[in-house]
This record gives C-alpha cells, sequence and structure tokens, in this order.
C-alpha cells in the first residue's frame, strides 16, 4: 500500500502524527481539528506501512460506538481485519483481560457485571442486612462514595481515615466482601481489579508489555487517576504509547476526570513529543476568535490557537430580553426564521446550563409547534423529580389515583416496604378499592404489623395535611407548600451530589412555571391546580420528535460535547447561571466553567447566537441578572452592533400601552398603582399581559421582588 494513500487529504500536522515514531506523543486536538482522523490513519499506518500486527496494538475510547466506528473505518482505509486488535473503553478492555485471567485476578470464572442500577440495588440490601436507615445513610451517597475510592484506586484500607468517613469505609468493606462472595463486579471494579491483578503479578505484566507495542487513547483529558495509572502501567520499555485530547475541552471533573493528565504525561513519559492540531475544520473565523478570545483567559492550560481557512462568517449575535419568557420566545423565531429561508430544523441546537432552563424553551416550541428533541435527557415534566412532586398534588386532587400513590410513598422513602406495598395492593383488589382507601381501611381494621402500621399511617397523615394546608392558597404557594411538606427538596439536598442538585433546580423551576400558569379558557369548571395537573400530563410522555424526524436539539453544554451544528444558540447567558454560582465558589471551579464556555461556542458552524435575561424567576421571584463574564471576554468587534450588550428589549406590555399610563387596564387597575396582596404584600403596579382571563399583571413587591399574577385569581386590593 501506498503511503500517499493513508496520508491523503491529511494536512502537516495530522501527517506529522500520523507518521511519528515510536516515542511518547501527546497530540493535543483542538475542536474541530480532525482528531478522530488521526487516531483512525495512525492505527492505519501502524498495520499497513509499519508492518504492525493487529494484535500488538490497543486503542482506547470513550464510547463502544466510537470504538465500532474506529475498526470500521481502518478497515476501509488498509482492507485489513482488524479483528486482533483490542478496542474498545477502558471498561470494555478491563472486562476483556479479567475474563481471560479470572483466576490470576481471584475472581470466580463467571463472574456477573453490575450496572449502575444492579449495584445500588445491592447497596439497598446490603444496608438493609446491617440494619441501617436509608434516610441515614442514603443508598446513592454510598454508592458514589464507593465508585469515587475505586476511581481513586482506594480500597477500604486505604481510605483517609476521616472520622467522618467512618461508617461509609465500614459499608465499603462490607460491599466489597458481599460481592467478592457473590462472584459480582461493578464497573469501578472492573479498572481497579484489572490494575492490581497486572500490577502485582510480573508474568502478566511482560507478556502484555510485550504484546502492547503500540498504545494509543483518545479524549485523554477525561481521564480519572485510575485510568491513567493504568495507561501507564501498560506502556512497557519497548511500548509508544499515542494519546490525543484537549485540556480546554476537560468539563467532566465532577465525575472524576483531570485536566491536569495531560500536563502530568508530559512529566511522566520521557522524551514526550507534542504536536498540536489547530486547523479547525468546523467553524468559521468570527467564531474561533470568540473561542480563543474566552479560553485564553484561563492561566492552566497547554497554549495552541485555532484557525480556519474557512470564511469570516457572520458576526455573532448576542440578544438581552427582558425575562427568560422572551429570551426563548426569541430564540424560536429565529428558528422559524432558519427554517422560512431554506434550513432544517435539525440544523439548530439549544445548549443551555442548567437543565431546568428546557423548561420555559420547550412550551415557547410546543406553542408553535415546532419539533424537538432533548438530547441525552428528559423533556422537563417528563423528569423523575418532576413526577414526584406533581403525584403528592395529584393524591391531593383525586385519592382514587393509585399511580399518584406507588409514586408519593416511595420517594422520599416512607418505611413502606415492598412486603407493606404488596398487602396494601391484595387489599385494594380484592375490595375493589384504591390504595389510598385499602391502606386507611388496613390501619383502621390493625391490619398491618406494627412497623408498617407506623409507616403507613405516616404517610396518610401527610397527604391530609398537604391538603389541607394548601386549600384556599394561590396556585404557586400550593407547589412550595407541598413540596416543602413532602420534603423531596431536603432529602435531595442531604446527598449533595451534581445530580441531585440538578434536580431540586428542576422542582424550583416547577415553581416558577406555576407562577407563570394560565388556565385555559374551557377549563372554568377545573381548579387552577386541576387545569395545571392536566396541562402536565399532556406535556409528558413519549411524543417527542422521533430521530429521524427533523426536529430542533435541546441540551446542556455537557451533552453538546462532540457535536456540532449549523445554528447554535447558548441560552441564559448570566453571571450566577453560567458560570454557575455554586463553581464561581469552588477551587478550579471558574476555569472549567470557561472550559464549558469554549465546549458550547466552538459546536457552531455558522450562526452563534448567545441570549441573556434582564430578569429571571428563581424561587417564585424575578431577580434582576447582569451579563456572564464570559460574555464580556469576546471582543466587541466580533458581536453584532445591532445586539450591543444592555440594549436590552422591552418588557412584554407594548410601547403604546407604556405612554398611555394613566389608562386603565380592562380589570381597573392601572400602571404605577399601588396594590396590596394577601401573600406577598405591599407592591406597585409595573406591567400587564393577556386579556380576559390570561390577563397578568406584574407587580414589584417590596419584601418578596417581581411577581406575575393572574389577575382572576391574585384578588389585588388598591391602596
Amino acid at each position: 500500500m501506498e503511503a500517499e494513500h493513508i496520508l491523503n487529504r491529511l494536512n502537516e500536522p495530522q501527517k506529522e502524527a500520523v507518521t511519528s515514531g515510536n516515542q511518547p506523543v501527546m497530540v493535543v486536538a483542538g475542536a474541530g481539528s480532525g482528531k478522530t482522523r488521526v487516531l483512525v490513519h495512525r492505527v492505519a499506518w501502524l498495520i499497513a506501512m509499519d508492518s504492525i500486527a493487529p494484535q500488538n496494538i490497543i486503542a482506547v475510547t470513550f464510547t463502544n460506538k466510537a470504538a465500532t466506528e474506529m475498526q470500521e473505518r481502518i478497515q476501509k482505509i488498509i482492507n485489513v481485519p482488524t479483528r486482533g486488535m483490542w478496542v474498545g473503553t477502558f471498561h470494555g478492555l478491563a472486562h476483556r483481560f479479567l475474563r481471560l485471567h479470572w483466576k490470576e485476578a481471584g475472581l470466580h470464572q463467571g463472574f456477573q457485571i453490575l450496572d449502575a442500577d444492579d449495584q445500588y440495588r445491592q447497596i439497598r440490601r446490603l444496608l438493609k442486612s446491617l440494619k441501617l436507615d436509608e434516610t441515614q445513610y442514603p443508598p446513592k451517597d454510598i454508592q458514589w462514595f464507593i465508585n469515587t475510592q475505586k476511581d481513586l484506586g482506594l480500597r477500604p484500607g486505604k481510605v483517609n481515615k476521616d472520622p467522618a468517613r467512618k461508617e461509609y469505609i465500614g459499608i465499603y468493606k462490607a460491599y466489597e466482601e458481599g460481592c467478592e462472595r457473590a462472584g459480582l463486579v461493578d464497573f469501578g471494579e472492573l479498572l481497579l481489579r484489572f490494575y492490581e491483578t497486572i500490577k502485582k503479578n510480573d508474568v502478566l505484566l511482560d507478556h502484555y508489555h510485550n504484546q502492547f507495542k503500540h498504545i494509543l487513547v483518545d479524549e485523554f483529558q477525561d481521564t480519572n487517576e485510575i485510568q491513567y495509572q493504568m495507561v501507564k502501567l501498560l506502556s512497557g520499555p519497548e511500548s509508544s504509547t499515542f494519546i490525543v485530547g484537549d485540556d480546554d475541552q476537560s468539563i467532566y471533573r465532577w465525575r472524576g476526570a483531570n485536566s491536569e493528565n495531560m500536563q502530568r504525561f508530559q512529566k511522566d513519559f520521557e522524551g514526550c513529543r507534542v504536536i498540536k492540531l489547530e486547523q479547525n475544520y468546523r467553524s468559521t473565523k468570527t467564531i474561533l476568535a470568540a473561542a480563543n478570545s474566552v479560553i485564553a483567559k484561563n492561566q492552566e492550560r497547554l497554549s495552541k490557537e485555532l484557525w480556519t481557512e474557512g470564511e469570516e462568517g457572520d458576526l455573532i449575535t448576542v440578544t438581552g430580553a427582558y425575562d427568560e419568557y422572551e429570551e426563548a420566545q426569541n430564540i424560536v423565531n429565529k428558528i422559524t426564521a432558519w427554517k422560512t429561508q431554506g434550513g432544517s430544523y435539525s440544523d439548530a441546537a439549544v445548549l443551555y446550563r442548567s437543565n431546568a432552563q428546557s423548561r420555559v424553551i420547550e412550551e415557547a416550541l410546543l406553542q408553535l409547534n415546532i419539533p424537538y428533541r432533548v438530547y441525552g435527557g428528559m423533556r422537563f415534566f417528563d423528569r423523575a423529580e418532576i413526577k414526584d412532586v406533581l403525584s403528592y398534588l395529584r393524591l391531593v386532587t383525586n385519592p382514587n389515583d393509585d399511580v399518584a400513590f406507588e409514586r408519593a410513598s416511595s420517594m422520599p422513602p416512607k418505611g413502606m416496604g415492598a412486603k407493606t406495598m404488596s398487602q396494601i395492593r391484595t387489599f385494594a383488589k380484592e375490595h375493589n378499592v384504591s390504595l389510598l382507601s385499602a391502606a386507611f381501611s388496613m390501619l383502621q381494621n390493625q391490619e398491618l404489623k406494627a412497623r408498617a402500621s407506623a409507616s403507613t399511617g405516616g404517610f396518610l397523615k401527610l397527604i391530609e395535611k398537604i391538603k389541607t394546608s394548601i386549600d384556599g392558597l394561590e396556585l404557586p404557594e400550593q407547589f412550595e407548600k407541598s413540596i416543602e411538606l413532602s420534603g423531596l427538596v431536603t432529602f435531595l439536598k442531604s446527598k449533595k451530589t451534581e445530580k441531585s442538585e440538578t434536580r431540586i433546580d428542576n422542582i424550583d423551576e416547577l415553581v416558577n412555571a406555576a407562577h407563570g400558569y394560565r388556565p385555559l379558557t374551557d377549563e372554568e369548571d377545573l381548579s387552577p391546580l386541576q387545569s395545571f395537573l392536566s396541562h402536565a400530563a399532556l406535556e409528558s410522555g413519549d411524543n417527542q420528535a422521533a430521530e429521524w424526524e427533523d426536529s430542533a436539539q435541546l441540551m446542556t453544554m455537557h451533552s453538546a460535547k462532540g457535536l456540532e451544528f449549523k445554528l447554535v444558540f447558548i441560552a441564559g447567558m448570566e453571571d450566577g447561571l453560567f458560570p454557575h454560582q455554586r463553581s464561581i465558589l469552588e477551587p478550579g471551579g471558574l476555569e472549567e466553567e470557561r472550559r464549558l464556555c469554549y465546549v458550547a461556542i466552538t459546536r457552531s458552524m455558522q450562526e452563534l447566537v448567545i441570549s441573556f435575561a434582564q430578569q429571571r424567576m428563581l424561587h417564585g421571584t424575578y431577580h434582576h441578572s447582569r451579563p456572564s463574564r464570559f460574555l464580556l471576554e469576546i471582543p466587541e468587534n466580533l458581536i453584532d452592533e445591532t445586539h450591543q450588550l444592555g440594549q436590552l428589549s422591552q418588557p412584554r406590555m407594548s410601547v403604546e400601552k407604556k405612554k398611555k399610563n394613566t389608562v386603565p387596564h380592562e380589570s381597573g387597575f392601572k400602571l404605577g398603582q399601588r396594590v396590596q396582596h394577601s401573600s406577598f404584600g405591599d407592591g406597585t403596579i409595573i406591567g400587564f399581559e393577556g386579556v380576559g382571563d390570561h390577563a397578568r399583571a406584574q407587580v414589584n413587591f417590596e419584601h418578596v421582588g417581581v411577581k406575575w399574577l393572574v389577575l382572576g385569581y391574585a384578588k389585588l386590593k388598591l391602596m
């Protein structure tokens, strides 16, 4: 085979990487610079030109899909079977090794792998056998603790003996012993067991040093401690280690990824050759200039600057909106215009920092019947924590709702175990009554054991308390009160994980949705709560656009990594939201957020629209916000002059109405009038929107800030 065949259509730095010798090589590959192509062609070069047998190559990818695609592309280039090559994820390759060497690893021959759900259930069974209360030792917390220690390469005996960790270390030890007896291996154990086995067995270590002459690793910036040590251990004296990564795209610190591993590689692998891929094949010059300008503010990074031979491209559109509703409307209007001008919905992606931001954008898309998909996640009303909150309110409004009973009784855990629920279900079926009625009857008839009776009785009292407490309250206050009494937020806060914080954000957004909800005119026979629950049910379910359907894409910035779109929106560019307030306060957090901004910007191929809101509702109250510091790091000459920062659009009431502030609204109220609300106190009317049953007033209250109130329910009094 001719070398030209493999090197065809590669630029000079790519060719340099593909044809590099046997020394350690670190390819610093910027966004859109063709790193996958380099990896594929490097393997093809080794097999076809350097006569390296496929079984002497191990290639590590971060997804199974990437591994399959790599093999297919290699075979297409050189037309040589690659079956003997070890290619896959860290976990997949470790699993392959342990199946071959189960005896040396001290495992059962037929050991079973625990996925995340299986591991969770295993921990729950363990806690039950140890007679430990799940409220004091949440299984998810235990799971996170165990996995974190394994990612760091630590067995129970090696974990820091912090007194606060003593119980967790004990549970970790008991968990390991249980898995050992049952022949079970979780994902973290796959890596740790591989590392320990090969490290302590010189024969095996020599064998694999001799076998793997070439080690290639993709997405090296996302490796954690145990993965880094695995690569280091596999790299023998005669091995060539070839890594590809971009420290500027290291955005998974919360998963254990260490962006410093690329700098470590340079130090640990003597004679390391650094090759930079800086030519971008995705974005316009304007977009790359913006990305370069932002990421340059980070201090701890390997220097590089993306460039392209492509066109200059459009200036970046920066739009300031009055609030999140107007922001969403602006986004949807732009998508509609894009479609009208001959583009497709699939060209467009809306990126946001927090999952909770999707609700308002989803609502705006639904109103105009624009098909969309939430990439890598669920639609807002399909999310578990949202269904948890709504289950309490559903049960309050309809005691016969058995689905709501099952959900509310289990989240947060009430101590009503599987046996108790089975008894209640049996009674309900035999007597043809609802689960709630069945539970009440069984309590009355003393048909439950003492512990089951106490937990069931506590749950029924809670439902009754929620029912009486929310009676007479306005819709937002009904939500706030039921959430408070349910203990859902308290339960999630106790977990102290990134995932639980995201869920709390979503619950807060649900309260915001209640504040902004306006019942339909044909639902006069329903209470606002019943109307909202119907609305939520209609917007949930499997009614996203199909994968093959032309549809706009909604996703978090983290989910967007590795993807590209012609039209990209970055929504919510406000300090406190992005960069996120939690990250600002953490060591290294701001630099990670800036890397996330870099990733978001470089997803765009042609057009980039960045938006922020002047005010955003948090916890049911409007808070004023300011543009993100990252936005201010983009040079002014790259931004469309017609959308300058601070040049905000008007509130959603019309200019004409503003001018006629002495003319009463149809409700009889006027702009500027002082009013009083039974819950929020004294305030001033600053805006109106809608007519009839949809009419709302915007009131700036002295103690709770700005709120939108449905005039038909608000019962405002003139002062």
